[in-house]
């Protein structure tokens, strides 16, 4: 499985598409955002490095269930069925290169908020938000194994674009929490979005990440764990 590992991995680095997408566009947007105006305490810089490096890790994820459609199409899984790895081997080398692939682009983010927007956090603080971003990630590679096991690569592209943006938006990873109507910000606090951005958040000012914050990516991440294993068997009865 390791091998699987390792040759999953570079063909996602590889993958210029995902290098643009999934990194370089999220730095973009983060030195967009923050020098667009005068922020005197760093305060937005700090908040809004948070939210894309939650951007570029949510984007990332959902991109292993592209990779996963296209290897169905291909009829790839159809030659990993005939190796000696197991069902849940194949699915679990998935998860851990989805989980590899967000790295970067949570590190890209976090080195454009030190560098160049500079950001001053603890060396804990940087390790931690880095840590916590990679863990809350999770749940949304599921996520995307299981829209590419259910959908054709057309469809899951579209599919995995929508829940990127769509979830983001609404979960103010773009754009700060208090422009929000109320009854937008009583919907965002129950989004994975909104909550793994919270993780670094609470990191930046000193705290340990809320109660809340975990039982909530722990929800999400057993429903979107479920999808994806639904998704799983049914495409293993047509392939």
């Amino acid at each position: 499985m390791l091998d699987y590992l390792r040759l999953e991995v570079r063909r996602t680095l590889r993958d210029t598409g995902f290098v643009i997408g999934g990194i370089a566009m999220p730095v973009m947007m983060y030195l967009l955002f923050t020098n667009l105006g005068d922020d005197g305490d760093g305060g937005w810089k700090t908040g809004s490095m948070i939210g894309m490096a939650a951007y570029g890790a949510v984007g990332s994820a959902l991109n292993t269930g592209g990779g996963v459609a296209e290897d169905k199409g291909i009829g790839w899984l159809r030659q990993l069925r005939v190796t000696p790895m197991t069902p849940r081997e194949v699915v679990l080398g998935r998860a851990l290169t989805g989980s590899v692939t967000v790295l970067p682009s949570i590190a890209a983010v976090l080195a454009a908020g030190g560098l160049v927007n500079g950001v001053r956090l603890d060396v804990w603080q940087w390790a931690a938000i880095a840590v916590l971003l990679w863990l809350g990630s999770i749940p949304f590679t599921l996520l995307g194994l299981g829209n590419g096991y259910r959908l054709t690569a057309q469809t899951t592209g579209v599919a995995n674009m929508v829940c990127n943006l769509g979830l983001s938006v609404v979960g103010g990873l773009w754009f700060p929490l208090a422009l929000f109507p109320g009854w937008l910000q009583s919907l965002s606090v129950c989004t994975p979005t909104n909550r793994i951005a919270q993780l670094g958040t609470s990191v930046a000012d000193g705290n340990a990440p809320t109660p809340g914050a975990v039982a909530v990516l722990t929800a999400w991440l057993l429903v979107f764990g479920s999808y994806a294993v639904v998704s799983y068997r049914r495409a293993a009865r047509t392939i």
